[in-house]
């Protein structure tokens, strides 16, 4: 029969000695579970079997057996209670409350802190505990932010169910009468917390006991785990607490102590429980370690919330706490510090914790209300007690039961009656509190057995308690952290022998760089030359570098940071930190303290302050050094070639530094003593750690910025909880960038995947910044956080300190250069130590006025800055004044060092935590990659000075270039569909048979279509601009300054073309009123011809014989002699160009007076101008300009009649072009042609205006190329004359007429000649034409579309090409052609490439088919329409009539070239329509086999040239720089400012400086020289390059952002020297011999960089 739980009870109670079963009834009736306990008379006389029965009926069969484990655990029975544990399958009392907390997946030690500080949706909501799952996870949050109600540890789901259950009296009364008053939903404080310890791991542990000694909780000393009966020393999870005091004897000195709690030697006086006490132990506690004025629980208590539960597993944990004097005798309650331990539960169950405690304490106090004799064996027999025992008892319990049996206690323990404290009726608690504080100061006075927490891990090992950190991994990477920081004895010469990289040489290193940039002391020294000297100088320190071995400590640290177990990694810096803070604290605590002092009488201990300073830098050493370190090793190897050792040794140094950021261990980003950043071992860190997170690298970054030692880092810390450096021997220096993972919970919301916090270096006061000259680092590291933040937290230490006005002015600075990069951060001002509940409405007025010093801040930076004044806060970052100002009360409650940190900031800094996260859901994320890339684009700005670099960045770039590409293509749509409107356009004027008046008003219906469809497709483009802005794609934002840009250039794009489209459509009017003339004479005249055709075919017919072919030909050319005879062949008036022209031009320059007006006057005949090359003068230019130049040859700028000449021939071959293009179109002469002809000359004039050109320099030019003009418009005119004489296009039929007449007489079927006609000399012209209009938009659409599109999609990836290909034939002819005919070398490249395109493929022929086969198909269905349609009476004219209608929206057919009229009647229009589509199928064949001509043949043939059509896609501005004259690349035609990419040598374009050698000096870098320029623009004064802006207000010229930006053309300069020098009249440049080195691979990787082409 099975055994029933009732006999398994029996049988394992029977187990137990009579001695142990008496212990476990004692114990049993100490144990109240679920609000019920069983009463010690029924269990003294009880067996085992009446036991077990008491067990059912009090706790039911579900707990009886639980119940019954765990005290058989507190007894030291395990085996017993393992064995009925199996039998009955109940759980022990720390698994069932795992598993209520939800925590049972969690154990033992699975908990890690890297998931306790994730972000997530639980760190931002605050939804009430309904679930007690939820509550370790709410305890953790709360703990992280050092919130002391961290103990709150009821459910709200506990106080809903009580509450419902109070609502009237009779369910009062039966809560009473059931003795429930406990509940399942709620838990005792400790037990929490003993469960969480039990779940962490150790560096959790280690961060919960920092957060609870901040908090004044008293933490963990031995953690019990009743699941084994064994409790563990917490040595480890207490090594990082640090405690700064000041006892009595240090007073007068102001001296203090400052040191890690477990190494610092104290007093140390425990608690303890024996059975059953009406005292409550841990609340007496609270009350003797609490200053008067200010209780404190420093251990929790039964009168707590929760604290009256009864406790499940946390019986057996011994806690410390600390008592810390801050000095003062008033205050302090004890002189020196003491340490107070506390023991939860029965000293007779915990007899290993009572022992340790015995052994390690000045004194153990027994608390107590009865002793059994059981008990007083036990004490008695108890070994070598080191400690002092006193004895603790309510006086009331002891008189009435207990007198004897303490008696004999004290007799066998030896204790007099001065350890004997008994509390009567007579004394209250105050009273008791201060015999017991004067007895511990006696203990104190008196002790000679001090201890550490460190030295009892001894204790510990002999009696059996394990250390938390004898696990092997801590025990290794301790002695490896040991081997590296035990030999600091002098950390000065310590960091120079075992860290030697980032001393002299690192900071040495990081001047030259910034002087590489900045050029202070260049003085007289040729610039290139001294560049070229810091180079050098570079390579020196970094040979240097390289040629130091690694020391003995960074191999040893290398090698531990290099462990595969992440584990025993986390250990060994943990390990690291802990010894180089407290060597750290042994020497700058005191250095530190010392400068604060001083510093408050600046004036007097100024040199003092200075040396303090430097002894402050020179003494730290921290964790950051070593990975310095690490980092100068990795850059010094990357220095090396490839295949060199060293290079080959540190490869791997990047990985390492990611997978430490990614273990939530801070990266140093500014080396704050260099104040540099080490940019490759950065890049090369963060690209690894892209790589490792699978490039899961979205970003969103906060900063914190403000003065030195505010709680900026104790701020982040409270807030994330994380551990930047915050203790007083470590102050943070540069910049230091931490990684918190966000949870998938909240990853959709953030939209990424981390959260990079990064802590800086507190900005100085303005006296310390004019004592270390700082001010211009604070202004570098704050706008490069400002810049690679999305919330910048500003931290003002009290609302109206002092230094605030100076600090913001240093962050204003930053938030207007970030501005002018598209970037708009947003800003929080926190308001520290602010503690009025009020604070916030308070300071109402405060906050307005802080706004308008920010307003007036914004206009002074902006003023020297050099932008725009009109400026305000808000215009800058994203600030509200009501939203975006937090008032934080002070940290701590009360007086350090026993203060805990105050509640009030604790939940203001969580509101503002809760605050920034909703902040942030607005903010775009970036890639670490695109971090990284503004990380080293700022920095760059930063080193140059240089805040006006919207092109450097090559995120912005990218972004430009981006927009330029989506430009380009609604571009080219609306000029595509406009193009193809007025094709459509004019192929309706050329088929309308309206009259000429009728024509006008067709014309001016055109003109209000053609306004709708510009207007329509305005719109769309400005739509597709919003939308492109509004989807945020692209970092869209940072080019929101260009928005304007765009949108000008759209509303221009439509001026322009519909100007040209008005132009155009005239044109075409008017040349369709004067071809109407022309066909109306010629069908008059074939109408008179026609009818003496048939006249002699009657009269022919009538004679009654039949006529030969020979005679009827002779009749005809009679007839046709005749006729012409009769006819009037009046044609085209032949109009004088040359005086239309003239006018045009004389109308033109009627603004002119004077000497202009004589010029006109005198240019009698204007085709006798432009026979010969135009001339450049002195008279052209301004004479007092003249005479000066004259006087001062040596100008910067090349020769300004050199410059004219060069305008000249390029604007000359333009307007030839241009000319030839319209003679080439065979039409008649237009007034249209002359306005565009001198509407391109005032273009290229108004280029020139710094030329200083005069207005007979314009008449001039005006009047050589008008003159060509004229003569070529008069040739063009006669020839369309000549075309369309009617006489000659009457002579042009005359064949057909008669062969015709001949047909008719025999009366042969005509409609298969017809046909064929009709195809050949109408279908297939108007054919051509159509596929030739649609072929030249085609090919362009393929250029800016297809394989190559990429090269024509901006500006910059244009001229990229271009230089690359340049590069490529290494011809210097083409550079010259490149440099001096800049448009016309472009535009012959442009051709080059689009024959190369397509002859290479048949994508040309297959265009042509395409267009062949859509109009031969529209051909085919017009004809099968009208074939349909056919009747008898339907003659073949009328048919043709209609098809040639139904096609007249797509090509122009003319059916004068056919002689209709004489088809004879019978013909069978039935028969005519087959052969037409048979023939219009033979010319499709025929016109595709035509396709193999020439391609250059084809290109001529079109209507426009392409290379045109696609050099204004690519080129929208011809503006050159003033100096280097390199074009300039912005998009649009609206911008506001030239840019260019590349820069180059000023030798290239012929410009010689100070003598008669081409310049090799490059304006990127003249513009950061001190150096000046004078010439025509400066009014010939000098003028600083640095302010080049001030004269030419339209040029953005970046500073050289690296010394190879400029490779490109050095390298070309280099190599062309001798040529170039020949080419420009001068001696060749003096080449810095740096340039030598440069080679081709490197100077296209130079292009490639300034391009930003990957």
């Amino acid at each position: 029969m099975e055994k029933t739980l009732k006999d398994h009870l029996v049988d394992t109670l029977n187990e137990l000695v009579k001695e142990q079963f008496n212990r476990f009834k004692d114990k049993l009736g100490e144990t109240r579970f679920q609000g019920r306990k069983i009463a010690r008379g029924k269990l003294e006389e009880a067996t085992s079997l009446e036991v077990a029965s008491l067990l059912i009926s009090t706790y039911s069969k579900k707990y009886a057996a639980e119940i019954t484990v765990s005290i058989l655990r507190a007894i030291n029975e395990v085996q017993l209670a393992e064995e009925l544990g199996e039998k009955t399958g109940a759980e022990t009392h720390l698994e069932d409350l795992l598993c209520m907390l939800g925590l049972e997946n969690c154990f033992p030690g699975k908990i890690t802190l890297s998931t306790v500080l994730e972000i997530g949706t639980e760190s931002i909501t605050d939804e009430p505990i309904q679930s007690l799952k939820k509550l370790p996870w709410c305890f953790l949050k709360s703990l992280m932010m050092v919130n002391v109600t961290a103990w709150s540890t009821k459910c709200s789901a506990a106080e809903t169910d009580t509450d419902s259950k109070l609502q009237d009296l009779d369910s009062v009364l039966e809560l009473i009468a059931s003795n429930d008053d406990q509940d399942t939903n709620i838990i005792n404080p400790l037990d929490l917390l003993a469960a969480v310890f039990l779940c962490s791991d150790s560096f959790l542990q280690q961060e919960m006991m920092s957060k609870m000694s901040m908090c004044q909780f008293a933490v963990p000393l031995l953690l019990p785990d009743c699941s084994t009966s064994q409790c563990t020393l917490m040595l480890w999870a207490m090594r990082d607490i640090v405690k700064k005091f000041r006892p009595r004897s240090l007073a007068d000195s102001k001296g203090f102590v400052e040191d890690s709690i477990v190494s610092t030697a104290m007093p140390m006086i425990s608690f303890v429980r024996l059975g059953d006490c009406s005292l409550s132990k841990s609340q007496i506690l609270n009350q003797v370690l609490s200053n008067p004025q200010q209780y404190h629980d420093f251990f929790t208590h039964r009168d707590m919330e929760c604290g009256n539960v009864p406790r499940r597993i946390s019986n057996g944990l011994v806690e410390i706490g600390w008592y810390l004097p801050c000095g003062k005798k008033n205050l302090d309650i004890f002189p020196e510090p003491v340490a107070v331990g506390n023991l939860r539960g029965d000293l007779l169950s915990f007899q290993n914790q009572f022992s340790i405690l015995c052994q390690t304490s000045s004194a153990v106090f027994i608390f107590f209300d009865s002793i059994a004799d059981s008990a007083c064996n036990l004490l008695s027999s108890a070994g070598n007690i080191k400690a002092q025992l006193y004895l603790v008892a309510n006086s009331q319990s002891v008189l009435h039961q207990n007198v004897i049996p303490l008696k004999n206690l004290a007799s066998k323990l030896k204790i007099s009656s001065s350890h004997i404290r008994l509390k009567n009726k007579q004394t209250n608690d105050a009273e008791f509190v201060s015999k017991l504080r004067l007895t511990m100061n006696d203990i104190m006075e008196n002790c000679q057995h001090k201890m550490t927490i460190e030295g009892m891990s001894a204790e510990a090992h002999e009696l059996g308690i394990p250390v938390d950190e004898d696990c092997t991994k801590c025990q290794n990477a301790k002695t490896s952290a040991a081997e590296i920081t035990s030999r600091i004895n002098d950390v000065v010469r310590y960091k120079e022998d075992q860290l030697p990289l980032q001393g002299k040489l690192w900071k040495e290193l990081a001047k030259i760089e910034k002087e590489e940039c900045r050029l202070r002391k260049a003085g007289d020294k040729p610039i290139e030359e001294y560049k070229a000297n810091l180079q050098r100088e570079k390579q020196k320190l970094r040979q240097q570098q390289s040629s130091y071995s690694m020391s003995e400590a960074m191999g040893c640290f290398i090698a531990a940071i290099s462990n595969e177990s992440k584990e025993e990694r986390s250990y060994f810096l943990k390990w690291m930190r802990m010894n180089l803070d407290g060597t750290a604290r042994k020497k700058l605590s005191g250095l530190r303290d010392e400068y604060k002092d001083k510093c408050c009488k600046f004036s007097e201990n100024k040199e003092i302050i200075a040396t303090l300073d430097r002894q402050i830098s020179d003494s730290s050493l921290g964790m950051e050094h070593f990975m310095r370190e690490m980092g100068q090793l990795y850059e010094a190897s990357c220095f090396l070639s490839d295949n060199a050792e060293s290079h080959q040794q540190f490869q791997h140094l990047p990985s390492l530094g990611a997978d430490l950021l990614l273990d939530g261990f801070p990266l140093e980003l500014v080396d704050g003593d260099a104040s540099n950043i080490p940019v490759r071992w950065v890049t090369d860190v963060l690209t690894e750690l892209h790589r490792k997170v699978q490039h899961k690298s979205r970003l969103l970054v906060v900063t914190v910025l403000g003065v030195q030692s505010t709680g900026k880092s104790t701020l982040l810390n409270t807030m994330f909880g994380v551990q930047f450096s915050v203790s007083s021997g470590r102050c943070t220096r540069g910049a230091f960038m931490l990684l918190i993972r966000v949870k998938e919970d909240l990853k959709e919301e953030l939209n990424c995947d981390f959260i990079l916090l990064i802590d800086t270096e507190g900005l100085k006061s303005p006296e310390l910044a004019e004592l270390e000259d700082s001010y211009e680092h604070d202004n570098e590291l704050a706008t490069l956080v400002v810049g690679l933040s999305d919330v910048t937290i500003i931290n003002i230490a009290m609302e109206n300190s002092t230094e605030m006005k100076d600090i913001l002015q240093i962050v204003v600075h930053a938030f207007l250069r970030m501005d002018k990069m598209g970037k708009k951060p947003n800003c929080q001002f926190v308001h520290q130590n602010v503690g009025d509940v009020s604070a916030h409405d308070n300071n109402a007025r405060d906050r307005n006025k802080l706004l308008e010093q920010l307003n007036e801040m914004t206009q002074e930076a902006a003023r020297m800055e050099k932008k725009d004044t009109d400026r305000k806060f808000t215009d800058i970052m994203e600030y509200d004044p009501e939203k975006n100002n937090w008032y934080i009360p002070g940290l701590w409650h009360g007086i350090p060092p026993m203060a805990p940190v105050n509640t009030g900031y604790s939940e203001a800094v969580y509101e503002f935590k809760k605050s920034l996260i909703e902040v942030l859901k607005s903010c775009k994320f970036q890639t670490l990659k695109e971090f990284l890339e503004w990380t080293r684009s700022l920095w760059k700005a930063v080193k140059y000075e240089n805040f006006i670099f919207s092109f450097r960045n090559s995120l912005v770039a990218e972004a430009y270039s981006n927009l330029c590409v989506e430009f380009n293509k609604w571009e080219w749509a609306f000029q595509k569909h406009m193009y193809n409107w007025l094709e459509k356009a004019k192929t309706r004027i050329s088929n309308t048979k309206n009259q000429s008046s009728n024509l006008d008003e067709f014309l001016r219906s055109l003109q209000a279509e053609a306004f709708q469809e510009l207007k329509s497709q305005e719109t769309t483009s400005l739509e597709k601009l919003t939308k492109y802005y509004d989807s945020k794609e692209g970092h869209v934002n940072l080019v929101e300054s260009y928005r304007a840009t765009f949108e000008r250039s759209i509303k221009t794009l439509r001026i322009e073309t519909e100007n040209s489209v008005t132009n155009k459509l005239t044109a075409a009017i008017d040349f369709q009123k004067g071809m109407k003339k022309v066909h109306d004479v010629n069908k008059k005249h074939k109408a008179i011809l026609e009818e003496r055709v048939l006249q002699l075919l009657g009269d022919c017919r009538e004679r009654n014989k039949d006529l030969s072919e020979k005679q009827l030909k002779q009749e005809f050319e009679k007839m046709w002699e005749d006729t012409v005879k009769r006819l009037d062949f009046k044609g085209v008036e032949k109009r004088d160009m040359g005086l239309d022209v003239y006018n045009q031009l004389r109308k033109q320059l009627k603004r002119n007076v004077g000497a202009v007006n004589m010029v006109l006057n005198e240019a009698t005949d204007l085709t006798e101008y432009g026979k010969t090359q135009f001339n450049v003068t002195d008279k052209h230019f301004d004479p007092v300009w003249c005479k000066k130049h004259h006087a001062d040859p040596m100008d910067l700028s090349t020769n300004p009649k050199e410059e004219a000449e060069a305008m000249v021939k390029s604007v000359t071959e333009q307007c030839m072009e241009f000319v030839a293009n319209k003679k080439r179109s065979k039409t008649n002469y237009h007034e249209t042609y002359t306005r565009e002809l001198l509407e391109m000359i005032d273009v290229k004039l108004k280029g020139i205006e710094k030329l200083q050109t005069n207005a007979q320099f314009e008449v001039d030019l005006k009047l050589h190329i008008c003159g060509f003009a004229a003569r070529e418009f008069q040739q063009m005119h006669e020839d369309f004359i000549k075309v369309n004489d009617p006489l000659n296009h009457l002579e042009k039929f005359r064949p057909q007429y008669c062969s015709d007449f001949i047909d008719l007489y025999h009366e042969k079927d005509q409609s298969q000649k017809k046909a064929g006609e009709f195809t050949e000399r109408c279908l297939k012209p108007a054919v051509r034409e159509y596929v030739n209009k649609a072929l030249g938009l085609d090919i362009v659409d393929e250029m800016l579309t297809g394989a190559d599109s990429v090269k024509y999609s901006t500006r910059s990836y244009f001229q990229h090409s271009i230089l690359k290909q340049l590069l490529d034939d290494n011809n210097f002819t083409k550079y010259v052609e490149y440099s001096r005919n800049y448009e016309g070398f472009v535009k012959g490249w442009i051709l080059n490439r689009i024959i190369d395109h397509f002859s290479k493929s048949k994508a040309l022929s297959d265009l042509e088919v395409k267009h062949f086969e859509a109009i031969t198909k529209k051909i085919q269905a017009a004809i099968e329409k009208e074939k349909k349609t056919l009747t008898k009476s339907k003659t073949i004219l009328t048919l043709l009539k209609k098809i040639c209608s139904n096609l007249n929206s797509d090509i122009v057919i003319s059916t004068d070239n056919l002689g209709l009229t004489l088809i004879q009647d019978k013909a069978n229009t039935q028969e005519f329509t087959e052969y037409l589509q048979k023939s219009v199928n033979e010319m499709k064949t025929s016109l595709r086999v035509s396709q193999g001509c020439d391609i250059n043949e084809k290109l001529n043939n079109l209507p426009f040239k392409l290379q045109d059509e696609l050099f204004k896609r690519v080129i929208s501005c011809v503006e050159q720089c003033p100096f280097c004259k390199v074009p300039c690349e912005a998009r649009g035609k609206d911008h506001e400012q030239h840019h260019a990419s590349v820069h180059r040598p000023l030798g290239l374009a012929g410009n010689k400086q100070g003598s008669d050698k081409l310049s090799v000096t490059i304006c990127t870098t003249l513009v950061l020289s001190e150096d000046t320029f004078c010439n025509k623009d400066t009014a010939w004064r000098a003028h600083p390059y640095k302010d080049y802006w001030r004269v030419y207000l339209d040029w953005n010229i970046p500073t050289d952002p690296c010394i190879e930006a400029s490779d490109y053309w050095k390298y070309v300069l280099m190599t062309f020297n001798e040529q170039f020098a020949k080419e420009y009249h001068a001696k060749p440049a003096d080449i810095p011999k740096e340039w030598k080195s440069i080679t081709k691979r490197r100077a296209l990787k130079s292009l490639n960089e300034e391009f930003n082409m990957k």
